[in-house]
Formats: structure tokens, C-alpha cells, sequence
């Protein structure tokens, strides 16, 4: 069984590895939505894989270092596309959640799903 919940924060950035003259270089926004994906079996007894109040208190603390930031000033974003911060977001829950996936998307038709390393 796989479950997700979803967040969103507010934040700018810039991309510094883009060519010159793509619009990206620039400082600019996004309202950014990201899905959490857990998966594993589900409790008989409770008739669900985990609480998603577990989910959320797990992102609790990455959204309140994302949201309304400058992404390039935090460590480990300093080039803040949206495949670093889906591996970014993993790597802070995969030790307190089963992953399966973390989707990040950052225009409301573009972004990327991190499945972890193989």
C-alpha cells in the first residue's frame, strides 16, 4: 500500500548553473507543492499503513525552513532546482518515514518524483 500527503511553501530562488540569459538565473518565485509518499503494509488491526498526522509532523520542520526563504541560502540548496530539493526533502525524512517518493512540483504543470537511490 502506498499512501502521500501533500504541503506547499512559498519561497524564491535562482538557478546559478543555467547558460546565460535563461530567465531562471534571475531571482524569481514559485508557490511549490510536494508529496510525501510512504509505503509498506497495512495494520490489520488499524486498517491503515500510519497515521498521516505521522506524515505530518515529519515535514513540519522542513516546510518552516522552506516556506518564504531564499532557497539558495539553504544549505544544500544552492542550486535549488526541483530534482535537489526532492532528493533535499528525502534525505531529511528517509530515516523517519518508509518512503516510496517524494514529488516536487514547482509550476503547477512542471516537476520531478524522487524514488531514492539503488
Amino acid at each position: 500500500m502506498e499512501i502521500f500527503r501533500e504541503f506547499t511553501f512559498e519561497a524564491a530562488h535562482r538557478l546559478p548553473n543555467v547558460p546565460d540569459g535563461h530567465k531562471c538565473a534571475r531571482l524569481h518565485g514559485h508557490s511549490y507543492r510536494f508529496e510525501v509518499h510512504v509505503s509498506g503494509e497495512v495494520d490489520p488491526a488499524m486498517g491503515w499503513l500510519m497515521d498521516f498526522a505521522e506524515i505530518k509532523a515529519a515535514v513540519k520542520p522542513l516546510v518552516a525552513r522552506l516556506d518564504h526563504y531564499y532557497l539558495n541560502e539553504v544549505p544544500g540548496l544552492e542550486n535549488p532546482t526541483s530534482e535537489v530539493l526532492a532528493k533535499w526533502i528525502w534525505d531529511r525524512l528517509v530515516d523517519k518515514l518508509l518512503l516510496s517518493a517524494v514529488m516536487v512540483r514547482e509550476t503547477c504543470t512542471s516537476g520531478c518524483v524522487y524514488r531514492g537511490e539503488e
